[in-house]
């Protein structure tokens, strides 16, 4: 494979990601317009509050899920009973709204004997699904293909952050490959880049990464009868690479990722992926 074939998916992820970021810095723009024009104030009853999200029952017995952002003004703590005025706007799906001031009208009772409200399940789903989606360590697992060579490969990965800016996260992660002739084992240092097309809560979102790679491989073209897979830590070939990524990660935990490995033959010049982040 020349050196210009095995570049090219890395190329192609960075051309799609730097396309992208003008667009995004235009829907922002007009987001933020539109949402200026729509605040909306509810008053209500807190059920629960996290440091991400805020559910509040109004007085006609409805369910109000409502997310923070770093503009969010708010109380330093939303105890439970405590009633609440809220400013918002409309958020990327009916599910919530975006909180942009929240104030204390009437303090939480000390005690009191009534039970508490049971909030509707598709609204603490979707509260949890936020709250995993924002946190600021996870862990995760994969599995997918690779290509030249041809293996099957699975794996684990944690993501910290965010870091130096609230888009960038660290993900390490290892991945375990086998193929007809080939073993490997990789260890990834890899950062990702959430690019800002959509907001931050919204359904999915796409990213982009870069980090080393240190891969362990090993290739065996000739195996006796009978034998099965005999596999020997002596017998692996140390190499070090590159890699340049793009995918998807959805709300709910899934992601789908496209990696290229660069300066690092014969590790596989590209790998489709399927994870789960928990």
């Amino acid at each position: 494979m020349t050196m210009r074939n095995f570049l090219t998916p890395g190329v192609c992820s960075l051309l799609i990601a730097c396309a992208l970021l003008p667009m995004s810095a235009m829907s922002q723009q007009a987001t933020t317009s539109s949402q200026r024009q729509s605040e909306n104030t509810i008053e209500g009853t807190v059920v629960s509050s996290t440091r991400n999200t805020l559910v509040v029952r109004t007085e006609d017995n409805q369910f109000q899920l409502f997310i923070f952002n770093r503009d969010t003004v708010k109380p330093r703590s939303l105890l439970t009973g405590a009633r609440v005025s809220v400013v918002s706007t409309p958020g990327e799906e009916p599910g919530f709204r975006l909180a942009s001031n929240v104030t204390t009208l009437e303090a939480a009772p000390r005690a009191h004997g009534s039970a508490p409200a049971r909030v509707p399940p598709e609204v603490r789903e979707l509260e949890r699904d936020i709250e995993r989606q924002v946190r600021r360590w996870r862990a995760g697992v994969r599995a997918g293909a690779a290509l030249d060579p041809e293996l099957i490969l699975f794996g684990a990965h944690a993501q910290v952050g965010p870091f130096f800016h609230r888009d960038v996260s660290f993900r390490p992660n290892a991945e375990f490959a086998f193929g007809e002739v080939t073993d490997l084992i990789a260890l990834n240092l890899e950062a990702i880049y959430r690019l800002p097309i959509l907001p931050r809560q919204g359904r999915w979102s796409a990213y982009i990464g870069a980090g080393p790679g240190f891969t362990f491989l090993h290739q065996n073209f000739e195996r006796q009868a009978g034998e099965g897979r005999n596999i020997d830590f002596g017998n692996f070939d140390f190499d070090t690479g590159f890699n340049i990524l793009t995918g998807v990660q959805f709300r709910r935990g899934t992601f789908f990722e496209v990696k290229s490995s660069v300066y690092s033959r014969p590790a596989p010049s590209l790998r489709l992926i399927f994870g789960y982040n928990f």
